[in-house]
């Protein structure tokens, strides 16, 4: 008698955690990366930042911290509820990170959402930065990872919010067309607020509570960078206490 062995062909999963809130509650478990998402702004200035020359940035979760790393020397961005810190050389849009005397340069970056979410994440096999202006390069470095991915929306103070789960189910349909498998909700609810969004992502996510609770710090240009997809290949990811950029 003979026996043979089929061997199925490994689809890595793909889950949505929509806020902070639900991070612990995650189906993933084992080895797997989570994507931290800040639409609107941290992630996407992380991103506007490296592709302008920044060499690391130093991500921290108090202001406490980030007065002590002005302090040492370091270039600090840091805002809360939007407002950029009295202490601080920089803000938290991307446009902030278009200067001369940061290339090269370690900046130390603490937010209202996202620094804080990149710190929750490290319990992952690997922590990257995703936007809508790196998408497809951190989807193709994911496509080829083959492994599980959580997409980690950092919301707002704890909420659901429009921006990071639009571009969740954006990033979402890009893995599932590519050999990916999801039974999350969450996947498939964000993929169809992408379907909706995707027709004109400016006039959707203009409506979000968070773009017009910025209305008034953050430049309809700043904004403009913000939704367009694909303007830098660079994917940033948290080594030990910093992020860097895959080479």
């Amino acid at each position: 008698m003979c026996f043979y062995i089929v061997k199925m062909d490994y689809k890595p999963s793909v889950e949505v955690c929509f806020s902070p809130m639900l991070y612990g509650h995650k189906l993933t478990d084992g080895k797997f990366v989570t994507v931290v998402v800040d639409i609107l702004r941290a992630t996407t200035s992380i991103c506007a930042a490296f592709d302008h020359g920044v060499k690391e940035i130093i991500p921290v979760s108090g202001l406490e911290e980030a007065k002590d790393m002005k302090k040492k020397g370091y270039f600090v961005a840091c805002e809360r509820n939007g407002q950029v810190m009295d202490f601080a050389d920089l803000g938290n849009s991307a446009s902030d990170f278009i200067r001369d005397d940061i290339v090269g340069q370690q900046v130390v970056f603490s937010t209202t959402n996202g620094t804080k979410t990149i710190h929750m994440a490290r319990d992952a096999g690997e922590v990257l930065i995703g936007s809508f202006v790196n998408i497809q390069a951190l989807a193709d470095y994911l496509i080829e990872k083959k492994e599980p991915v959580v997409i980690f929306c950092a919301a707002w103070k704890g909420l659901f919010n429009l921006e990071d789960s639009v571009f969740s189910g954006a990033l979402a349909q890009i893995l599932l067309n590519n050999g990916f498998s999801t039974v999350c909700d969450s996947v498939l609810g964000s993929v169809d607020l992408w379907k909706r969004a995707n027709q004109d992502l400016k006039k959707y996510l203009s409506k979000s509570s968070h773009r017009n609770r910025l209305k008034h710090l953050v430049s309809d240009e700043d904004f403009t960078y913000t939704v367009t997809l694909n303007s830098t290949r660079v994917v940033p990811f948290l080594n030990a206490d910093r992020l860097q950029i895959k080479k």
